[in-house]
């Protein structure tokens, strides 16, 4: 067989080109926590009686746990619908004890933005935000928080991998995600063992089109969390085999072996 036709990534291959079948190289995590909001936690939209909405978080149903069973690892759901990275860093973790050394992971994914850039229009910010020395020391922006949370989590498994998910677009031009998305390659230049799942660049356009065949209401449907975990699965696969010799070594994350 020709391994490097499988493994090796094509000069001209882009992360979203195709699905992996089967299990993934993501698979060398065995922990995972995914940060996130509504759209990391499988929230679905039903309508009371009244004609209002209701929200759930079904977590079996998010993307996170669909990677999860697929690649036979354990996964975290550190998400809850409305979620911004301010709230997740001043008082959602610690209420409910994410910050614990019991839940550390191999590898974090981080999905916040929506609702701090484009639902509340919170300020940006920029990596000049974060102060490597002390994080409680940084501005209270979504640079600054987004950069605590990470900074949190280095120091309590200080060799996982990060993985900083941009918003897709919803138009052919949006200023905020464009923006959002910077910030977050910027973010992974900044910190070690960080990488960005570009959504913005690579996946589908989330128009009239593809929210009529994946959404429900202003959450998606169940196929739409299958649909997005394979897009952040086989991007995980990709940057893996794009970059092998920065994952040999995730078996000793969280051990003390060199």
């Amino acid at each position: 067989m020709d391994w490097e036709r499988i493994f090796t990534v094509k000069p001209d291959e882009k992360p979203l080109d195709y699905f992996v079948e089967g299990i993934s190289n993501t698979a060398i995590f065995r922990t995972m926590a995914f940060i996130g909001d509504s759209l990391s936690s499988g929230e679905f939209e039903s309508r009371n009686p009244e004609g209002n909405a209701d929200y759930h978080d079904y977590f079996e149903y998010s993307w996170g746990q669909y990677i999860a069973r697929k690649n036979g690892l354990k996964a975290y759901n550190f998400s809850r619908g409305g979620m911004t990275a301010g709230g997740y860093q001043d008082w959602f973790a610690s209420s409910m004890d994410y910050w614990n050394p019991e839940y550390a992971a191999q590898a974090y994914v981080i999905a916040l933005g929506v609702n701090d850039i484009i639902n509340f229009e919170y300020e940006l910010g920029t990596v000049d935000d974060i102060n490597l020395e002390n994080c409680w020391e940084n501005k209270d922006t979504f640079a600054g928080y987004y950069g605590r949370i990470i900074q949190r989590y280095k120091a309590i498994q200080p060799r996982a991998k990060f993985f900083l998910v941009t918003m897709p677009r919803e138009n052919f031009k949006d200023d905020k995600r464009e923006a959002h998305a910077k910030l977050l390659y910027d973010m992974a230049t900044l910190f070690d063992n960080c990488y960005v799942i570009d959504l913005f660049k690579y996946a589908p356009v989330y128009d009239e089109a593809f929210k009529e065949k994946f959404y429900l209401y202003g959450h998606m449907t169940a196929t739409g969390y299958i649909f997005t975990a394979n897009i952040i699965d086989s991007y995980i696969d990709y940057i893996i085999r794009k970059n092998p010799d920065d994952f040999k070594y995730v078996p000793f994350i969280g051990t003390d072996l060199k």
